[in-house]
């Protein structure tokens, strides 16, 4: 398993991100625990399964493609685990990309940015630009896997 080092933030509005191309994102969860998760997702045209394990700023993540048979057959099991989001890749001013989502459905209002980092060093001294608002980076409520289920934190809760 790589190791991933990402720090997730929520936006301001009015982001830099006006006319950046968005690719469709749905995602579902195979499997949910405190400290890992099995995810399919189909990002556009491209399919895969992904392992998570740990929280936080540091995770260890394998990331398999699948095919999109595969992820049809597996879609089913991820009933009632699910997100769906757009995506836009934004070129940051030190060189790195900002991932924007942008939520639907029941997580609609909710937009998120996740950058990653090579080390942890380098996550740390990074200066996030004014339009990032709060950082989440290890806040449960914010993670993917437990959006899928829970809803917009503070928000009310799906039924």
């Amino acid at each position: 398993m790589a190791t991933e080092i990402e720090r997730k933030f929520t936006v301001h509005d009015g982001g830099p991100f006006e006319g950046v191309p968005a690719l469709p994102v749905q995602q579902g969860y195979l499997a949910r625990g405190e400290q890992e998760e099995v995810r399919v997702r189909r990002a556009g045209d491209e399919y895969s399964l992904t392992v998570k394990k740990g929280s936080g700023l540091e995770r260890q993540e394998f990331e398999i493609a699948i095919g999109a048979g595969q992820f049809e057959a597996l879609w089913p099991a991820t009933e009632g685990r699910r997100i769906s989001k757009w995506r836009r890749v934004i070129p940051l001013a030190d060189g790195r990309r900002a991932y924007v989502d942008v939520f639907e459905g029941r997580l609609a209002g909710l937009v998120t940015v996740e950058v990653e980092f090579e080390d942890r060093e380098d996550a740390l001294a990074f200066v996030p630009p004014p339009w990032f608002g709060a950082e989440v980076t290890g806040d449960a409520r914010y993670a993917n896997k437990e959006l899928s289920t829970t809803g917009i934190p503070g928000g009310p809760v799906p039924g």
